[in-house]
């Protein structure tokens, strides 16, 4: 496995100065080709661990825990200590709240050095949520551009290759408006340019919203247009295509559209928007879970990657709730609990590696079973 060693020449690069945008010298497309050439590693993915306290609350709430900072470390522990070998066979890198970036384990390790030792490449959400966009009727815009480049400098030197910035999307008779996807998608080229300057790769996430009665022909019709204006906007940015990573929802019905399509129908429209939009010099996609099952973002990637359809990028998961759902059910902050909840990790953890290469065998009633 490529490996980033702690003697990595953008360490000492990135306390100088940061890049133009305008420029790409060779020691900057060189840094982000390999941390891509790394999390992107056949068979693996990305484990989006970067929940804020407040994401948590009603998770925690429904298992009958408290949301303590004690508790969210705990959890994350819990997780990112899971056997080192199955972990790194199934997960490149894990995406860390700015909470968690600061917490230690309890052998008084912090996360990012603990993830280093294990193989794992540390990256950062580093958006400041979602606020509304004047103008629109009830449209979202994200917030944290202001400081972002100081803030992608001091993550690069604490030992973070990548960041994450989220917009998201809602489907509707007027939704969305020209108007948002137009500031959205600027707003995520601003980050994916200052991102690249301070050299870390850009996560990239314009995120569709599953809530509504769309079906998927609209949502097709929504990525694609979506996607248009967001690569336009990138290329104005001079952002470094080979140097990102996109990480799009599925094309699905909406959650409350009575007709639910089958993994081979989202699969070929899926890769449809796809085709259709974005460019092949981008190396790799990595598919939210938002609006599926656990059970559904598994079959749905399988799908994608069993297609015969051509697909110039990496196609994996970067997976939250689908990863984490049942493995937070069996742990219940209880020790003794421990060992099953990693289980049940490393579990889900290899079905979703099995499924970014299509290699899962299903079941005729659409159940996963392990591919050997």
């Amino acid at each position: 496995m490529m490996r980033l060693g702690t003697n990595c020449c953008c360490k000492d690069k990135i306390s100088s100065s940061v890049t133009k945008c305008t420029e790409l010298d060779p020691a900057l497309s060189l840094e982000l080709e390999k941390i891509i050439e790394t999390i992107s590693a056949p068979k693996k993915g990305l484990l989006a661990c970067d929940e804020s306290p407040a994401s948590l609350e009603q998770r925690f709430q429904e298992i009958g825990i408290d949301n303590t900072e004690s508790t969210r470390r705990a959890y994350r522990e819990m997780l990112l200590s899971a056997d080192k070998s199955q972990f790194s066979q199934y997960i490149s890198g894990v995406i860390l709240h700015h909470e968690t970036i600061h917490q230690r384990t309890s052998e008084d390790v912090e996360f990012v050095e603990f993830l280093r030792r294990r193989n794992i490449i540390a990256g950062v959400k580093v958006d400041r949520g979602l606020v509304r966009l004047f103008g629109t009727e009830d449209e979202k815009t994200t917030q944290g551009l202001d400081n972002l480049q100081e803030n992608c400098v001091r993550y690069k030197k604490e030992g973070c290759h990548f960041a994450k910035w989220r917009c998201v999307f809602s489907i509707s008779e007027r939704c969305p408006s020209h108007l948002a996807m137009i500031t959205n998608a600027n707003v995520l080229a601003r980050f994916a340019s200052i991102c690249q300057s301070a050299r870390m790769v850009p996560i990239v996430e314009p995120e569709i919203l599953s809530n509504g009665k769309y079906g998927i022909d609209q949502a097709l019709q929504v990525h694609e247009e979506m996607l248009s204006i967001l690569f336009r906007a990138l290329n104005e940015y001079h952002v470094y295509l080979e140097g990102m990573v996109l990480k799009p929802a599925m094309v699905l019905s909406g959650i409350k559209n009575a007709i639910k399509c089958t993994p081979q129908i989202v699969a070929e429209y899926t890769l449809r928007a796809l085709r259709r939009t974005v460019p092949a010099a981008v190396p790799a996609i990595f598919f939210l879970s938002g609006g599926q099952t656990d059970e559904e973002a598994v079959l749905n990637l399988n799908a994608i990657n069993a297609c015969d359809n051509k697909k110039p990028w990496r196609l994996s998961f970067c997976y939250g709730r689908a990863l984490q759902n049942m493995a937070m059910k069996i742990w219940k902050n209880n020790s003794e609990n421990v060992d099953k909840a990693q289980a049940m990790f490393l579990k889900r953890a290899q079905l979703c590696s099995e499924a970014s290469l299509g290699e899962l065998q299903v079941e005729e009633n659409n159940l996963c079973i392990r591919s050997n």
